[in-house]
């Protein structure tokens, strides 16, 4: 609980307006900070950049090159990004501290390593013919994306937000500062800004890393060692990436929804514009959902469990399971009712805002039911939470099994049914993976106290 859960708790403890106000605030800016980084930054450098690099559409390729990066490299990368974690977790547990060093630089050095080889493999035959210069960058791009991930997702678990906010605040700084200087090279310039921020972010994090775990042997490859590998966290970081992806995948893919921008790489004009509208709309409930469990939830979690492994007595540990109960509920209640309100204003001022924007009305109802989806997503991927710190490992994998096949079943269903009904398939999707989560939530906590002693 180092680092925010105590920040918020001291915010919290004011036990006024204002200090609510700070606590949410902060946990939206912590928590949904680095995306919207990332977003703004590649806005600044598309929007910055009109004037300058010419023809336009060197812009849209750098833009769709850029989505194209990030959704593979995590996707790739998700194979090992909860695994990981949860290596490092039990060797904290374990009072190992001095082997997270060694082990990210194993990892780093296999995932480099793979993904550079595979880089190499896309960059070369995915674009046959295209300037040098473009490709090594592109591969460049990629194998730091795929860095970026699993140091980022380290980090996260060492509740390090502060720190990986000010690294991407650095980072997209860089990004947007050399892709402006470099713009008059046209789309090599603007990835060569992209290459140098991220550069510069992913060395930073790593240094974080060893700073704060200093270690005297320089690689370890104990995370492969198939005592110490959990197959469902493998699988389950996969499935998750590509479900969120899926119905931008079938969108760029299917002919009459898209256009080709650059070799391979395609982009769908009709549902990305929406898409990123409605996830900026999700800032509110992330700040809820990461408030409700640094706060309340991680406080009664850890004094139920604590009192199971030292013996406490069955009143107390039932009193804190009711507690566990209760603050879970009450946090996916505050989700549901903020995420209410967001989707209310983005009706309200959705005209108006599309309208500033120069994008037609035509719009608004892909924009509604999107923002739906995304407040939907912000549930599920609370439960997911909440389920993993109750270690359910395979509930997750057919939670997220469910959300990505259904979120493709749904999406091509849609585009059979015509443009009426785009964007229908990820909110089903979506409501489908929440409905059948929240039926689970209920019967596991029911059970809590008689599960956690059988498993033992």
């Amino acid at each position: 609980m180092a680092g925010i859960g105590f920040e918020l708790r001291k915010l919290l403890r004011k036990d006024s307006l204002l200090g609510l106000v700070q606590a949410y605030a902060y946990a939206g800016v912590i928590g949904s900070g680095p995306w919207v980084l990332s977003i703004v930054g590649m806005l600044l450098i598309g929007f910055l950049s009109a004037a300058v690099v010419v023809p336009p559409i060197l812009i849209t390729q750098f833009q769709v090159s850029v989505t194209w990066l990030i959704a593979s490299s995590l996707i790739v990368t998700g194979v090992v990004q909860l695994a990981f974690t949860r290596y490092i977790s039990d060797r904290l547990f374990e009072k190992r501290d001095d082997i997270v060093l060694s082990s990210l630089n194993g990892l780093l050095l296999a995932v480099i390593s793979v993904c550079g080889a595979l880089g190499v493999v896309l960059a070369f035959v995915a674009f046959p013919g295209y300037d040098l210069a473009y490709r090594v960058l592109m591969l460049a791009a990629f194998v730091l994306l795929c860095g970026i991930w699993i140091v980022t997702i380290l980090l996260s678990g060492l509740k390090r937000y502060k720190q990986i906010l000010m690294m991407y605040a650095l980072g997209y700084g860089l990004t947007v500062a050399a892709a402006l200087l470099a713009r008059p090279w046209g789309l090599n310039g603007l990835m060569f800004g992209f290459v140098v921020g991220h550069l510069v972010l992913f060395v930073g994090m790593w240094v974080i890393v060893a700073a704060g775990y200093p270690s005297e042997e320089a690689i370890s490859f104990g995370f492969f060692d198939k005592k110490t590998r959990y197959p469902s966290l493998m699988i389950i970081g996969v499935l998750y990436n590509l479900g969120v992806w899926m119905d931008k995948f079938v969108f760029w893919l299917y002919p009459p929804t898209s256009e080709s921008i650059i070799g391979p790489l395609r982009a769908s004009v009709i549902y990305d514009l929406p898409v990123f509208m409605a996830y900026l709309c999700i800032l509110p409930g992330m700040a809820v959902f990461l408030v409700r469990i640094e706060t309340d939830f991680v406080e009664y979690y850890d004094a139920f469990f604590e009192a199971v492994r030292t013996g406490g007595s069955l009143e107390y540990i039932e009193d804190m399971r009711d507690e566990m109960v209760y603050s879970v509920r009450q946090g996916l209640a505050e989700i549901a009712k903020i995420q209410a309100l967001a989707l209310i204003v983005a009706v309200v001022l959705g005209p108006a805002a599309l309208e500033a924007l120069g994008i037609s009305s035509l719009y608004l109802p892909l924009f509604y039911i999107q923002t739906l989806g995304a407040s939907l997503q912000v549930g599920f991927l609370a439960l997911l939470n909440i389920f993993f710190y109750l270690d359910r490992r395979r509930l997750i994998l057919g939670l997220t099994a469910l959300f990505c096949v259904a979120n493709l079943g749904f999406t091509l269903l849609t585009l059979k049914l015509g443009a009426i009904y785009y964007g229908y398939g990820y909110a089903a999707a979506v409501l489908l993976a929440l409905v059948c989560g929240l039926y689970f939530l209920d019967r596991r906590l029911g059970r809590l106290e008689y599960e956690t002693f059988m498993l033992q």
